[in-house]
């Protein structure tokens, strides 16, 4: 065992997430068979009603997004990969095409923990439309992207990377790409994918400067970043988030809002860890059979992707349709309110800041 790997051990944060994660993990599975055998949602069977429908999936290149953007083409969507890798977004794409030749696949960069990149995938999806001759409309977005980092860092934008990438930047997509759902000829959905992580929460600090991700920076300074607390911290906002965006827009709207837990799979999220670490973390968690590979892990995606518009606002998990609650936090109505105002006015600032610069750029 290296040095980085000994010191992560001597830290309360990994011990955090050998110790909270594995019991909030734990505590999922114990809500599943409390609720017993349920019967699943029945997929749905309109997806290709008024043509192919167009579902775009974050994080596309690798793990979870990969094999979601796989089974996703499978059941007739035409996948828009988003990922940030050029390189990577044309061997997915083959990859898929390789076993489903008949798949109708798009690619598009684009950095979740860039404000500019995703107005230029906004940009590029739109042109894209237009130039297909297809209805100016997506049908399903799917926030993947997600990131688990061992140091503070900080975006162009003045954001913890973590925080923008797990939460701040979905929050942005989805209301930008808002209008292109409520267009759909067709009940339109968007899947966030979050975390049992999230019941390591019991108080939270929903201002503008807290999803900046100052306070995480801060504790960084003379000791370790914070990365279980931060990363436990975005997947808590996701699910509130998905929550408040159910409430204002399903019965308004017809978008329907879903909140997936594919619980613990094997993908490079781990991969800042030293390897050693990641690979014993793996192995404990195969050999007490919670481990998933992504094929299998996606089942609480897909449910979510597929069930009836009237189950929105659900905490899907286990697979095979099952839902179960999440913490008692999660659904507070007043966290959810202060969050929305917080990431709201965050994005109304970074808009503020890009169009001020962009007319920099024009009068020089």
């Amino acid at each position: 065992m290296d040095r980085e790997a000994l010191r992560m051990v001597c830290s309360p944060q990994f011990w955090r997430m050998g110790v909270l994660w594995t019991l909030s993990l734990l505590y999922s599975y114990l809500l599943l068979f409390l609720r017993g055998r349920t019967a699943a949602p029945r997929r749905r069977e309109d997806v290709r009603r008024g043509g192919r429908p167009i579902c775009v999936v974050t994080g596309a290149t690798s793990g979870l997004g990969r094999a979601a953007a796989a089974a996703l083409a499978r059941e007739g969507y035409h996948v828009v990969l988003a990922g940030r890798s050029a390189q990577l977004l044309s061997e997915t794409a083959k990859e898929i095409r390789r076993q489903q030749p008949d798949a109708c696949l798009e690619a598009f960069q684009v950095d979740l923990s860039s404000y500019r990149s995703i107005k230029k995938f906004e940009a590029s999806l739109n042109q894209w439309i237009w130039d297909s001759n297809l209805e100016p409309s997506i049908q399903l977005l799917i926030n993947n992207a997600g990131m688990l980092a061992k140091s503070h860092r900080v975006t162009e934008d003045g954001i913890d990377e973590v925080m923008q990438t797990n939460y701040i930047g979905p929050f942005i997509l989805t209301s930008i790409l808002l209008p292109l759902l409520k267009n759909s000829p067709v009940p339109s959905r968007v899947v966030n994918l979050t975390s049992f992580t999230h019941r390591c929460v019991s108080e939270i600090d929903v201002s503008e400067e807290a999803l900046q991700g100052v306070k995480f920076g801060q504790h960084s300074v003379g000791g370790s970043y914070p990365l279980a607390s931060t990363y436990e911290y975005t997947k808590f906002c996701l699910l509130v988030f998905s929550y408040e965006l159910h409430r204002q827009l399903n019965i308004s709207s017809g978008i329907s809002v879903m909140a997936a837990d594919p619980g613990v799979v094997e993908t490079r999220i781990m991969r800042e860890l030293p390897p050693c670490l990641s690979r014993f973390a793996f192995f404990i968690l195969r050999t007490l059979n919670l481990l998933q590979q992504p094929d299998t892990g996606i089942g609480a995606v897909l449910d979510a992707a597929l069930a009836p518009p009237e189950a929105s606002g659900k905490y899907f998990f286990g697979g095979k349709g099952r839902t179960i609650r999440s913490s008692v936090l999660s659904y507070d109505i007043e966290v959810a309110k202060k969050l929305w105002a917080a990431s709201s006015a965050l994005l109304r600032d970074l808009r503020l800041r890009d169009r001020e610069s962009r007319t920099g750029r024009t009068s020089l």
